[in-house]
């Protein structure tokens, strides 16, 4: 009976000892397997977060892209607007130069010292004045001009041109010996003698002057 006894004491003594022993290794795995997941689960958060700010970057870019584009349009359709402006413009300059030889030629006197008038002889100059500092900025012998291309028109038979801010309207024919084309090819200026304003070819510097008026 006592041999039965110590066998059963020692067999139920091996017998906690190997559940003690069971319950350990399992906590130790529950705790190993939840670091191995913990583990895994930080890179994965990483990658994810890396595709979210490349996707953000990209959309600003985007964003960015959309309003220069936008920006840009404007300055795009108005590069056409000026293209079609400026092929307008070029049919009416040729037609006004145009009417402007057209004009000039009709204008040509037969004999230039019979037929003009200097201010005196018209009884003095009633027009329109220029400041004497406008004056010697823009007129004078100093300072030449070619008359083609100039603003023109022509008012009850006198051509008139636009200068320096002014109109000159031609009061007689212009000589005959300027030549055919003389409003294209000489240098012209405007001059004040004799009590009135004049219009000289530097090419005949001692011919008398083409009495003009002015008008703003």
């Amino acid at each position: 009976m006592k041999q039965t006894a110590v066998v059963q004491t020692a067999v139920l003594s091996l017998l906690l000892i190997a559940t003690a022993g069971f319950g350990y290794a399992q906590h130790e795995g529950d705790h190993g397997g939840q670091d191995k997941q913990d583990r895994h689960a930080q890179p994965s958060g990483q990658q994810h977060g890396q595709p979210q700010q490349h996707a953000q970057q990209d959309q600003q870019q985007g964003r960015g892209q959309q309003q220069n584009t936008r920006q840009a349009a404007p300055v795009q359709r108005e590069q056409p607007q000026r293209a079609q402006q400026q092929q307008h413009a070029q049919p009416q300059q040729r037609m006004q130069q145009s009417q402007q030889i057209n004009d000039w030629q009709q204008h040509k006197a037969s004999n230039f010292q019979s037929q003009h008038q200097s201010w005196t002889q018209r009884g003095g100059y009633r027009g329109d004045r220029i400041p004497d500092v406008s004056f010697r900025q823009h007129f004078g012998g100093q300072h030449s001009f070619r008359v083609f291309g100039l603003p023109y028109m022509e008012v009850g038979g006198r051509s008139r041109f636009q200068y320096g801010g002014y109109w000159f309207s031609m009061m007689d024919p212009y000589p005959e010996y300027w030549g055919a084309n003389w409003y294209r090819d000489d240098d012209m200026y405007v001059d004040y003698n004799d009590g009135g304003y004049y219009l000289y070819d530097r090419r005949f510097p001692s011919r008398p002057g083409l009495a003009i008026s002015i008008s703003f």
